[in-house]
């Protein structure tokens, strides 16, 4: 089964953003997209690889033994 277009609006709604982020991302080219007509649509699956792909894993610090006075 083919991955769902999904529109500018929609992408927004995904990642949180207004509409303007994934335009810019989609006139940057930092992001695949098809035409279809002169609209614009980004596959599901495509918007999964770009969120995985600038997703930031948190930094594990270990504990140095020192205590701070209180």
């Amino acid at each position: 089964m083919a991955d769902q277009l999904l529109d500018v609006k929609q992408v927004a709604t995904r990642l949180g953003t207004g509409v303007r982020f994934p335009r810019r991302l989609i006139e940057e080219r930092r992001i695949a997209f098809v035409k279809v007509g002169r609209n614009v649509r980004i596959s599901e699956r495509v918007l999964d690889e770009y969120i995985a792909a600038n997703t930031v894993e948190p930094v594990v610090l270990r504990p140095t033994g020192l205590r701070s006075a209180a």
